[in-house]
């Protein structure tokens, strides 16, 4: 197969966050299919450029033997009229450039999301170059940004609510890394229409070693710092266990929030805590390597009814570290593993006591915790698992359009 996959934030593990399609893409490689990929080098959450593109629009790159273009979009920062901007300019750019390129005729086409323009391109070119055209739903626009608050009479809600139904109708086969995600699909198109397909992790990237207890007991956070990631709880049992001198926090990433946390540990004179700047995420394992406790807390709201699918969570269940998850998710991988610490959100005292307790079990309990976990890993959300199920879909696809 000769697959394109659309997608305006994807990344390559030089990058810091999540790599779901170059992983998705490496493991189809060596299947013997070829993949294109088509991206934005600007960085989501860094808000910076990732590439030098001089006077160019896009620039063809090889990476891994999977074809990255990368379409040279406006700069943003937050969530305002310029990342709409941005979004416009992708596809646009996408329309524009892509059939100029005297690429190999793909098989089948893939549009994801977050944003659904991105996912019109891949609809628009799958038309020209009469290809099956999937639709992947990593956010559920626009209801995700209805329950964080915009109204859904604005006109923009109003715009993508159309393009939404739109592309649920054209859609060959709607997939996403949601579980629960269909609740709000089949209001629109058949139940039928819709597979599931976790992210997950590559293995070959996190070797799991069992733990050697040293000095400090640490308890590690990685990735985003932002309101939904709900940092301040950890802040607060850091500063009940200042007296414990063994045990240490670090919360290593980006965000809206973390000056916040910053100014909250300079106050309160935390020395137990440490706030440090991102590392791309080829070095993300030797932080999990050293920690004796993995952190992921989420708020409680309905934006997870439909379920989750962190890769920093899987990248933590790989590692086999004993997981500590603050969520009330619809699903709930912890929970699912029989193994590592599933608690409430935004409740401190139950976050000190967890980690007390985890704190008072000797190595051999920990690291019989996190092999447990490691394990349930392997089974359930490795890159291979995953692909299996992708490869299946898109060439099932391709041998109905052919039939």
């Amino acid at each position: 197969m000769n697959i394109w996959i659309f997608n305006h934030h994807a990344l390559t593990p030089d990058m810091s966050g999540g790599t779901r399609h170059y992983d998705f893409a490496k493991e189809l490689i060596k299947r013997g299919h070829s993949v294109t990929i088509v991206a934005s080098s600007f960085h989501y959450s860094k808000y910076e450029e990732m590439k030098e593109y001089g006077d160019r629009e896009y620039l063809e790159e090889t990476i891994d033997n999977i074809d990255f273009i990368w379409i040279k979009t406006p700069p943003y920062f937050g969530n305002g009229i310029s990342r709409i901007k941005n979004m416009l300019s992708y596809t646009v750019k996408v329309l524009k450039y892509i059939p100029k390129l005297n690429l190999e005729k793909p098989d089948i086409i893939v549009g994801s999301s977050v944003h659904l323009f991105a996912v019109y391109s891949a609809y628009k070119l799958s038309k020209k170059y009469t290809t099956p055209f999937v639709m992947e739903v990593r956010d559920i626009w626009p209801q995700t940004l209805i329950d964080m608050g915009i109204s859904k009479w604005h006109p923009f809600i109003i715009l993508l609510g159309v393009l939404e139904k739109y592309l649920y109708k054209k859609a060959d086969k709607i997939i996403s890394n949601l579980p629960y995600a269909y609740e709000h699909i089949e209001k629109y198109v058949s139940k039928e229409k819709f597979s599931w397909i976790s992210n997950g992790v590559d293995l070959s990237n996190i070797k799991y070693t069992p733990k050697i207890q040293n000095k400090k007991f640490v308890i590690s956070y990685t990735g985003a710092i932002g309101v939904a990631n709900n940092l301040q709880v950890l802040l607060y049992v850091a500063k009940k266990l200042q007296d414990k001198k063994d045990i240490y926090f670090r919360i290593v990433g980006d965000g809206a929030q973390k000056e916040k946390l910053e100014k909250f540990v300079i106050k309160e004179n935390l020395q137990n805590v440490s706030i440090e700047n991102p590392v791309p995420k080829n070095e993300v394992t030797n932080i999990l390597e050293n920690s004796d406790v993995l952190f992921l807390s989420l708020i409680d709201s309905p934006l997870y009814r439909f379920g989750i699918s962190l890769n920093k969570l899987f990248d933590y269940m790989a590692s086999g570290r004993v997981v500590v998850f603050a969520g009330n998710s619809k699903n709930n991988p912890i929970k699912d593993a029989h193994a590592g610490y599933s608690i409430v959100p935004d409740d401190v005292e139950i976050l000190e006591k967890t980690i007390l307790e985890i704190y008072t079990l000797s190595q051999e309990d920990r690291n019989e915790i996190g092999q447990k976990i490691r394990t349930y890993a392997e089974q359930n959300y490795a890159i291979e698992v995953l692909v299996d199920k992708f490869e299946k879909l898109l060439s099932n696809e391709i041998g109905a359009k052919n039939a």
